[in-house]
């Protein structure tokens, strides 16, 4: 296993007539929220043309997927190195949820984490789904998750 500076993430996106791939975004360790975004949306959108370039495809440390527009609610997906993990999120559903001594309707979204173990343990990888949720429920603080609160501090390749 060859250990390097930086993370790049990928982000799954369905491709017209079938199949996904995932454009890599590097250095996202030091992009805001909006400037990732941005840095998303070109090869996103050449992707779809068939214009892409094999090397974006290339080197995501983790990728990030979802299958909710699909109706999909979980998530297992398989890692293909050098990614060391994949984030995955379900559909929102609405379920019968306990808040003290109350069911109530809450907007419920399964998310998962495919971890290579050799990078990180489970103990850190069941937190970061955990860690995940908070966030979503948080959105002001979404985008200010600091590189410990990751599971993973360096991008891998073997």
């Amino acid at each position: 296993m060859i250990v390097d500076e930086g993370w790049r993430s990928g982000g799954a996106i369905s491709i017209r007539g079938g199949g996904l791939a995932a454009p890599a975004v590097h250095d996202t360790d030091k992009l805001s929220c909006d400037e990732l975004m941005m840095r998303m949306r070109d090869p996103v959108q050449r992707m779809r043309a068939g214009r892409i370039r094999s090397s974006e495809m290339a080197d995501a440390t983790i990728t990030v997927s979802s299958l909710g527009e699909r109706g999909g609610e979980a998530l297992y997906g398989v890692i293909y190195p050098p990614q060391v993990a994949l984030v995955g999120f379900g559909k929102i559903t609405v379920r019968p949820w306990g808040v003290g001594d109350a069911v109530v309707p809450r907007h419920i979204m399964t998310t998962t984490l495919s971890g290579d173990h050799r990078v990180s343990d489970g103990h850190a990888g069941a937190l970061f789904p955990a860690e995940i949720d908070r966030l979503v429920q948080e959105p002001d603080q979404l985008c200010e998750i600091a590189t410990e609160t990751l599971c993973f501090e360096r991008s891998s390749r073997t």
